[in-house]
């Protein structure tokens, strides 16, 4: 009798450890006791396919974090699929995600008009999203926490830039006719109007445009000190090509968005030496604890041929925020309690810039610095880190 009671007693008090560290698929979508399924989107091929690298970052981070022993236990299985830059593409992968093996978060994803696209399923299907989007553009959930740099932030730091520090006072404009390009286009008229000027060209352009022959004569005819690229990587390879064929070599300028030298040199064909450009990540080559650790990570899980820069290591600082709330919760895991503790997240320095969520504010990273594109794709660093003037 009384071993059959001790029995009973010890039985029942596996079964309440068990169910307190159960989750249910409606707490935690994606979590089992043996992975934790995190998804995301990628233009691996098309127009934006530079941006790609992204995801295979990422896709090495989580297998360093898994040989580090997961996340208590648990590893990560990153899938990942490829939309081309086309937004339909993007909800329908997203879907497959989703109501296939279940996903419990999307880290990045590029392409804002693809973001848009996705914010209502997402929100509906109550998905964490650690976003490469704006918050100026993509109505905030609480599902969705912002790390990349407001586009007119950013915009406004490199006007800034260019008129207080290099004395530049003409400035054109050439963006992506979406609300990407439209962003960036607002944050450089907004900072401009402090110094009551007027940008000299504002000239758009469609992602699947081809032939910029007409818009490189524009923004050259208004006769400008500097232009300011805000398009996706083809597009500002086809500009500046056909800028240097027409003798047009103004100071040129762009967003994080196209902050790897190294990359934009080589498809550039050389012509990116100069370029001054806003980061929202440290340097490549840094000479940081963190940043080595991630040099290593990507000697030893990459494939030959593959580019260590800053778009490529950048899939390691979009997924960081996550990894550091998914190890604060524990092995309890649940959308509401990951939420809760990024939610709490202030000054969080991995190698991007200094990230704080807060319920009423979920525009994590608010500050870049400024570099400038040297030969042969390498960096130099020209400010600290800086933040609009808002």
């Amino acid at each position: 009798m009384k071993k059959m009671l001790l029995w009973t007693i010890v039985m029942a008090l596996v079964i309440a450890v068990c169910a307190a560290g159960a989750v249910t698929a409606a707490d935690a979508p994606g979590v089992s006791d043996t992975e934790i399924r995190i998804g995301q989107w990628a233009a691996l091929t098309g127009p934006a396919a530079a941006w790609g690298a992204v995801a295979r970052g990422a896709e090495a981070y989580f297998k360093m974090i898994n040989d580090e022993g997961g996340i208590h236990g648990r590893m990560i299985k990153h899938l990942v699929f490829d939309d081309q830059y086309n937004p339909a593409r993007t909800v329908a992968g997203i879907k497959e995600l989703v109501e296939g093996p279940g996903v419990f978060a999307f880290v990045a994803g590029d392409c804002t008009a693809c973001a848009l696209a996705a914010r209502d399923y997402l929100v509906e299907k109550k998905i964490i999203w650690m976003a490469l989007g704006n918050a100026w553009s993509i109505k905030p959930d609480r599902h969705f926490f912002f790390i990349y740099p407001n586009y007119l932030d950013e915009a406004a730091i490199l006007v800034k830039y260019a008129v207080e520090t290099m004395g530049k006072k003409k400035i054109a404009f050439f963006y992506q006719n979406d609300d990407y390009g439209k962003g960036g286009l607002k944050g450089a008229q907004q900072q401009l109007e402090k110094y009551k000027l007027k940008l000299a060209a504002e000239v758009p352009v469609e992602p699947q445009d081809r032939d910029l022959k007409s818009h490189t004569m524009a923004i050259k005819n208004a006769d400008p000190d500097v232009v300011i690229l805000w398009v996706n990587p083809t597009s500002a390879v086809i500009m500046r090509k056909t800028a240097a064929a027409m003798k047009f070599a103004p100071l040129w300028m762009a967003p994080s968005t196209l902050a790897d030298p190294a990359l934009m040199n080589q498809i550039t064909g050389g012509l990116w030496e100069g370029t001054i450009f806003s980061c929202l990540a440290e340097l490549p080559d840094a000479d940081i604890p963190l940043m080595k650790k991630y040099r290593a990570a990507f000697e030893k899980y990459v494939p030959k041929g593959e580019r260590w820069g800053i778009m490529y290591m950048a899939g390691f600082g979009f997924a960081e925020p996550l990894v550091e709330a998914l190890k604060k919760v524990g092995r309890d895991v649940t959308t509401d309690k990951v939420i809760a503790e990024l939610d709490k997240m202030t000054d969080f320095k991995g190698i991007f810039g200094h990230i704080t969520f807060r319920p009423e504010d979920r525009q994590g990273q608010k500050e870049v610095f400024i570099a400038e594109a040297l030969k042969d794709g390498k960096s130099k660093r020209l400010s600290d880190w800086i933040k609009a003037d808002r």
